[in-house]
């Protein structure tokens, strides 16, 4: 999490309340889930991933891509809506992506996606929502 201000703004209590434990863990305080046990990873219907924190829209299916990583991956997000901070926790050198519009943790991306961007945006499903 960045020390930033953003468009949504709640206290962790509220946050807390919000989301529940499982995706509190993961969108406010930066966890991850198990790989491969997300309801997102296998999952390639048409729509928009939203911030499962405030709504916002952040990826169009047809960004998704088949990664084998356990978790959704898509090769770009809609633009201005992640932001990119540097990541050097676990004694690894990562770019984390937030929602732009709440700061809520997403995942991680990294330079070694499969399709014309080079990019893969690993996200936890419970990062996310999916609207038709």
């Amino acid at each position: 999490m960045t020390n930033k201000t953003y468009n949504v703004n709640k206290s962790e209590a509220e946050w807390k309340e919000q989301l529940g434990l499982e995706r509190y863990k993961i969108l406010r305080q930066a966890g991850t889930e198990f790989p491969h046990s997300g309801q997102y990873n296998l999952h390639f219907e048409k729509g928009t991933y939203c911030c499962g924190a405030c709504g916002e829209p952040l990826f169009e299916s047809n960004s998704k891509f088949h990664s084998s990583c356990g978790w959704p991956s898509f090769d770009d997000a809609i633009p201005g809506k992640v932001e990119y901070v540097k990541d050097n926790s676990f004694g690894m050198q990562r770019i984390e992506i937030l929602c732009a519009n709440c700061g809520s943790h997403l995942g991680h991306v990294f330079d070694d996606g499969s399709t014309e961007t080079g990019q893969r945006y690993c996200v936890n499903s419970a990062s996310v929502d999916f609207k038709e």
